[in-house]
């Protein structure tokens, strides 16, 4: 299995960040993507000069790692985010 690597792909998910509550923000840096919480808010900061394969390799590492509340996602999410779990990427 594997995640085809387009501007969609990474729009799903950055929805399914935002399920979470999240908010994905793309800033310019010498930085990988990373997750973290700033006074309490819980914010996804992604290397805005990084490529597209890169910002969606980073994101999904993230979505396999990390605690996620299920209910907050629809049908679709579920199962996109199923396929992510089943996939490796390659990094």
């Amino acid at each position: 299995m594997s995640i085809s690597y387009t501007q969609y792909t990474l729009d799903k998910l950055e929805l399914i960040f935002k399920a979470q509550e999240y908010k994905v923000r793309y800033e310019k840096g010498n930085f990988k993507t990373a997750a973290c919480v700033l006074e309490n808010s819980k914010v996804v900061v992604v290397n805005k000069f990084s490529n597209l394969d890169s910002k969606i390799n980073a994101l999904a590492e993230l979505l396999q790692h990390m605690p996620l509340n299920e209910n907050l996602l629809d049908e679709k999410q579920k199962q996109f985010l199923y396929h992510l779990k089943q996939t490796s990427l390659q990094l």
